[in-house]
């Protein structure tokens, strides 16, 4: 959890990070995680659905389909960026029942018992106090009423864990984004502390093979060094960031590879957790 005098700076980062976002469709798994956590939150017609952080609402486009017209998808994320490509969706599908709001889900007002489900892919790390969202969605659940969300494991990302290492040489902390829930323990842990029960987590593999050369560590510098977990470096002098980023650069193209490459291990959880029924 971050220190109040950081959360506003680290909220403008995050909304600069994903305004910038304007191909986050075609994202390598944005798309295919949606899929995965939607099979397991087994969503039924006539539900109410809250999707939290929903980006272009990849989740909640398809929860809306199966709940159908005589249920309801409320769908809440912080980035007008985001919010504006799914609202570009939304009046091109006639859907009825879903509906997006913009707003900081760490600070929305909604009614005890109001959703069946509330679902999250993807941004659950993204929140600056993970425990309060929980106790929050426990809240806001109808008894019975299920969570959803994923998490990375805590080592996944080989180029980010890399990148945090290299910054620790700088004197930078770059704060592991997958440390509060990257073990089926602390998911665990977590939830039932907040009352849930019924916690089911599933193992499922996104990792691919990339090339390391120049271009490509290039890239991902760009990538780490401009998200909520990285940008810290840019606290650094220019001579200083220049030698950061040149260290980085030679330590992804030194990683040990196969003929495939170097693999990029992307191990994530499924977790559904659910509200007592009484």
């Amino acid at each position: 959890m971050l220190e109040n005098s950081d959360i506003n700076q680290y909220k403008q980062q995050l909304l600069a990070d994903f305004n910038f976002r304007t191909n986050y469709d075609q994202g390598k798994f944005y798309s295919p995680v949606a899929q995965c956590l939607i099979s397991c939150a087994n969503l039924q017609t006539r539900q109410k659905i809250l999707d939290v952080a929903t980006g272009t609402g990849l989740v909640a486009f398809a929860a809306a389909q199966i709940v159908g017209d005589s249920g309801k998808v409320i769908a809440v994320d912080i980035s007008p960026g985001m919010l504006s490509q799914a609202r570009e969706k939304l009046a091109a599908s006639g859907l009825q029942n879903l509906a997006f709001l913009e707003a900081d889900a760490e600070h929305i007002h909604l009614v005890e018992s109001s959703f069946d489900r509330i679902l999250c892919s993807l941004a659950i790390c993204y929140l600056t106090d993970i425990s309060g969202a929980l106790k929050q969605w426990y809240f806001w659940l109808t008894p019975g009423g299920m969570v959803a969300f994923n998490a990375w494991d805590e080592n996944a990302f080989i180029p980010s864990v890399l990148f945090r290492e290299v910054a620790a040489n700088y004197g930078i902390t770059v704060p592991n984004p997958n440390a509060t829930l990257g073990t089926h323990k602390r998911c665990e842990k977590l939830l039932q502390a907040e009352g849930f029960t019924d916690i089911q987590i599933q193992n499922q593999q996104f990792g691919w093979y990339f090339i390391p050369d120049v271009n490509y560590a290039e890239e991902l510098w760009k990538i780490n060094s401009r998200n909520v977990f990285g940008y810290q470096v840019l606290q650094l002098s220019p001579e200083k960031l220049e030698e950061c980023k040149a260290e980085y650069i030679a330590a992804i193209q030194a990683l040990p590879k196969t003929e495939q490459g170097v693999w990029c291990d992307a191990l994530a959880f499924f977790i559904t957790a659910k509200r007592r029924e009484n």
